[in-house]
């Protein structure tokens, strides 16, 4: 092993915004708020998500070449159906082209950076 994961940093135009978005989303605390970065940390404090401003911001467009993702998080639910209606309510957009199949959806958060909610079908072969 050459290391491990201290924290996955997201660019974006307003650190607090988002953090509240991801707050809901993953139940993270914030353990960090300033001007230019918000840091969350779960109560165990192994998964940290780090938010930083960027003034000149793009955000990423789903299936544009121009504007690529680059990146993307994968959320586990249990289900989608009771899953996709909250994270609606926080802001987030079903993405054109998330032909909503058994185990996984694709969304965007507030500022374009997409994420999946995925159930265990969608990682975990049938036996």
């Amino acid at each position: 092993m050459i290391g491990r994961l201290f924290s996955l940093v997201i660019d974006c135009p307003d650190p607090s915004e988002l953090a509240s978005f991801y707050e809901s989303l993953l139940s993270l605390s914030r353990v960090e708020d300033t001007t230019d970065y918000v840091v969350l940390r779960s109560t165990t404090g192994t998964e940290i998500v780090t938010f930083q401003r960027v003034g000149d911001f793009r955000s990423p467009r789903w299936r544009d070449p121009d504007r690529p993702a680059q990146m993307h998080v994968d959320v586990m639910v249990d289900d989608l159906d009771l899953a996709e209606p909250k994270v609606l309510a926080l802001g987030a957009t079903l993405l054109e082209g998330s032909d909503k199949p058994i185990g996984y959806r694709v969304y965007a958060d507030p500022v374009g950076h997409p994420f999946c909610l995925l159930t265990r079908e969608s990682v975990m072969p049938s036996e």
